[in-house]
């Protein structure tokens, strides 16, 4: 275990400011007014930053921090929005709705459950959009909005999808059931735990499929539904883990930042001295990037858990942490917040699941 001292910094302002020994510069901050989030920020091809608010505003940010448009749902936007290539946007609310959009705001169609749609949707190559609903079900819905199918589970599903490159779909539900799908919404295998699954799987280079459980284990499975090893965090387990390209986990757990190797042995890990219960993200140079909740942190440490930097945020974190190209993190609480690490690299990470959802556009899609 490792012993670590955060920095409190200096607070974040209106204008640029650099936070000191961190290596991070706040670019731009947005207030949200809105009781804040847990949506996590999605990114579009041209920078565009997409966010949903408790009060049910869909927020579109330009690359420069300027609000370019918001959008009323019903209800509270818990789900985080996904980006298609066309530009669509895709976000669940509270109203029971999943929501289409343009890139302009304007609303394509609505798609109705019987409950809350917490799930953020996941987008196939061929456009048809995944999501669970508090009703029990997971739907596919085609482009144009019509269903394609739905699967019925026996309790609530908040967890967001996963598609792997062959096309099948992988999510958990509060049945304390992990389920693989076919594209036609046929059943191929389910995986019992002992705790309701609210986490968002992420997928290997090979295959692999990790997950996490409230029973406070993380699991790996092969593509056949077997399982590689499972490893008690010894924590409520809640987030989702992220890889990097040597096949290294890194999750959070309550208190806890940790690693895991790809083997399911724990390599480090910390006590953050707060909660942690978002995902965190792999930059393009190998740092890990953690959020800690009470403390308004980022925590950024390599890859053998050294600690780096932190910085502080002003504001509870309780979503997933979105990086782009160029080394900006984008969060969300009571502000958008677009902060520049110390990575300003345009090259990419070669990890095959490097942030919650896959990729800046939180399309929960592997690619070959």
């Amino acid at each position: 275990m490792k012993s670590w001292v955060f920095l409190l910094l200096a607070g974040l302002s209106l204008s640029v400011s650099r936070a000191q020994n961190t290596g991070a510069t706040n670019l731009w901050r947005i207030n949200l007014q809105d009781n804040g989030t847990e949506s996590s920020p999605a990114l579009a091809p041209d920078g565009t930053v997409y966010v949903g608010t408790f009060r049910g505003r869909l927020l579109a940010a330009a690359p420069d921090g300027q609000v370019k448009w918001k959008f009323k749902a019903g209800r509270e936007i818990k789900s985080s929005p996904a980006v298609a290539p066309d530009g669509t946007i895709y976000f669940g609310a509270r109203d029971g709705k999943l929501y289409a959009l343009t890139a302009a705001g304007k609303l394509k169609w609505t798609f109705t459950t019987g409950a809350w749609v917490d799930s953020s949707p996941g987008l196939a190559a061929d456009g048809t959009v995944y999501f669970g609903s508090w009703d029990k079900n997971f739907y596919a819905v085609n482009p144009d909005g019509s269903l394609k199918w739905q699967f019925a589970t026996s309790n609530v599903i908040d967890a967001s999808p996963a598609m792997a490159a062959d096309g099948t779909i992988y999510f958990g539900s509060h049945d304390q059931n992990f389920y693989a799908l076919t594209p036609t919404g046929k059943l191929k295998w389910q995986f019992s735990t002992r705790g309701e699954i609210q986490s968002s799987p992420a997928l290997g280079a090979n295959g692999e499929v990790y997950f996490t459980s409230t029973d406070g284990n993380c699991y790996a499975l092969r593509p056949d539904g077997t399982e590689l090893w499972q490893l008690h965090t010894g924590a409520f387990t809640a987030g989702s883990p992220v890889l990097d390209a040597a096949g290294n986990l890194y999750l959070t757990a309550n208190l806890t930042c940790c690693s895991i190797s790809p083997d399911g042995k724990l390599r480090w890990q910390f006590d953050s001295g707060a909660n942690c219960d978002s995902t965190p993200v792999v930059g393009p140079n190998g740092t890990i990037y953690f959020a800690s909740s009470a403390w308004h942190m980022i925590l950024t440490s390599d890859r053998e858990g050294r600690r780096l930097w932190s910085f502080d945020t002003k504001n509870d974190i309780a979503n997933a942490l979105t990086m782009d190209g160029h080394g900006v993190i984008y969060l969300a609480n009571h502000n958008l917040l677009a902060i520049q690490t110390i990575t300003k690299s345009a090259a990419t990470t070669k990890s095959p699941w490097p942030m919650w959802r896959g990729n800046p556009q939180h399309t929960g899609r592997a690619t070959k």
